[in-house]
C-alpha cells in the first residue's frame, strides 16, 4: 500500500512539473469527491470466491489528469474506504482502489468536457488484527492483501465557475484474484469538484 502510495504521489508531482513547465500547450485538472463502491453481494458470490461484498460505505476520491495532445493524456487516480468495516462477521478491513491510465476528453460545448479513461492498477485490502504481528523489524496490527486491475469509466466535468468544475464519474474495476470478495469486478460512482489549470490557454489555442 505504501509502494503503491507512493506511486500516485509520485505520478501527481510528475503532472505538476510538467504543467508549469508547458502551461501554454498543456491542461491539468485535479479534483477531489466523494463516491461509494458497489461489488457483488455475499449472496451472489462465485464458487472460487469468499461470500464478502467489496462495497458499500462511503470512499473518499482523489484524482489528477494531465492533457498534453489535443484533447488526449494520462491520468491517475485513489479512491479508499473512509471508515473500516467487517468481514466474516469479526475481521475488520479497509479496501484502497488505485489507478492509472489514458484518458480521451473532448469539450462538450464552451462550459462541460467529457472523460473517457482507461488503465490499470492495484485493489488493496487491509485487515486489521486483534494482536500485533511482528514478521520482521517492525510489528503492525494488520496484513494486506493486494490485487492487479483494470479500470474503465468517464464522467462529465461541467464548469459552475470559472475553471472549477462538478463532476460525477464512474469506474468499473475487473480485478484479477480476488478471492477475499464476491467476484472479479466492483464499480465506483461519485462525484468531485475539482480545478482545471491551462484549460482557458488549451481552449483559445484550439478555436483557431
Amino acid at each position: 500500500m505504501r509502494k503503491s502510495a507512493f506511486l500516485f504521489s509520485f505520478f501527481l508531482g510528475t503532472l505538476l512539473l510538467m504543467t508549469s513547465a508547458a502551461q501554454a500547450q498543456t491542461q491539468t485538472d485535479l479534483a477531489v469527491g466523494a463516491s461509494t463502491v458497489i461489488g457483488t453481494k455475499a449472496e451472489n458470490a462465485g464458487t472460487t470466491f469468499f461470500p464478502q461484498n467489496a462495497g458499500g460505505g462511503l470512499f473518499p476520491t482523489a484524482s489528477a489528469d494531465f492533457l498534453f495532445f489535443k484533447h488526449f493524456g494520462i491520468e491517475g487516480e485513489i479512491a479508499g474506504r473512509a471508515e473500516r468495516t467487517i468481514s466474516q462477521g469479526f475481521l475488520p478491513y479497509r479496501t484502497t482502489f488505485y489507478n492509472f491510465g489514458a484518458l480521451y476528453s473532448p469539450p462538450l460545448g464552451k462550459h462541460a468536457a467529457l472523460e473517457v479513461n482507461a488503465g490499470a492498477g492495484e485493489e488493496v485490502a487491509r485487515f486489521y488484527q486483534p494482536t500485533l504481528l511482528c514478521p520482521f523489524f517492525t510489528c503492525t496490527d494488520f496484513t494486506n492483501t493486494s490485487h492487479l486491475l483494470l479500470a474503465f469509466g468517464g464522467g462529465v466535468r461541467a464548469y459552475v465557475w470559472r475553471q472549477f468544475f462538478v463532476k460525477p464519474d464512474f469506474r468499473f474495476y475487473h480485478i484479477q484474484n480476488n478471492i477475499e470478495f464476491s467476484s472479479n469486478h466492483a464499480t465506483r460512482i461519485g462525484i468531485s469538484v475539482g480545478y482545471s489549470f491551462g484549460r482557458a490557454k488549451s481552449a483559445t489555442k484550439s478555436s483557431h
